[in-house]
């Protein structure tokens, strides 16, 4: 019997329910936040169907005696609508950036953090080594469909408040946000009206 064969379906079945179940947290998160915004509690979740790409990211963070040089991942913007990663321990190292400062962002081991990506305007955050410590990630990447077109919510937009970004096309998005991306800038700065 094949070893490697059975582990790899376990991982992946493993994989897959937890996919599964982020993606019931994505739509209650994407319902809430359209709520919070006063449109069609629908309105996120219909850019999000099962069409939508959805990318997960196993991560692993090895200990580092120079952590003052060496980067666990450059600072950068989730592409797409919405980031869930998987908080395992209390290692800390992953951060944000508010107004020119670093800041640490405290999660409970064991807990899921929410990130709202650049679709929807995504803070830039980083992920630091730790000397002593490895640190492990889940990460579920949630985007929008291809057919869609990533746009300000006309619901939002008024004479007093206009579109400050021009539309794309997701398909458009998506082409071009990975290099952007390797090149450390932010595709919607290129959309800047």
């Amino acid at each position: 019997m094949n070893m490697g064969f059975e582990r790899d379906h376990f991982y992946r079945d493993v994989l897959l329910q937890y996919a599964s179940r982020t993606k019931i947290i994505k739509d209650c998160i994407m319902g809430a936040l359209a709520n919070l915004l006063e449109l069609d509690e629908d309105y996120f979740i219909n850019r999000t169907t099962t069409r939508a790409r959805a990318l997960a990211r196993l991560g692993y963070y090895p200990p580092c005696p120079r952590p003052d040089l060496v980067s666990g991942f450059k600072p950068h913007y989730d592409g797409g609508a919405l980031s869930i990663l998987f908080v395992e321990e209390n290692v800390g190292g992953l951060q944000v950036l508010r107004n020119g400062k670093w800041y640490n962002i405290l999660a409970k081991p064991y807990t899921l953090l929410i990130n709202i990506a650049e679709c929807i305007e995504s803070p830039p955050h980083r992920v630091l080594t730790n000397a002593e410590k490895e640190r492990t990630s889940v990460a579920i990447f949630y985007g929008v469909d291809v057919e869609t077109v990533v746009e300000p919510a006309p619901g939002l937009l008024d004479e007093k408040r206009l579109a400050r970004f021009k539309k794309i096309k997701a398909e458009d998005y998506y082409g071009t946000v990975f290099g952007h991306f390797r090149q450390g800038k932010r595709l919607i700065n290129t959309l800047i009206i």
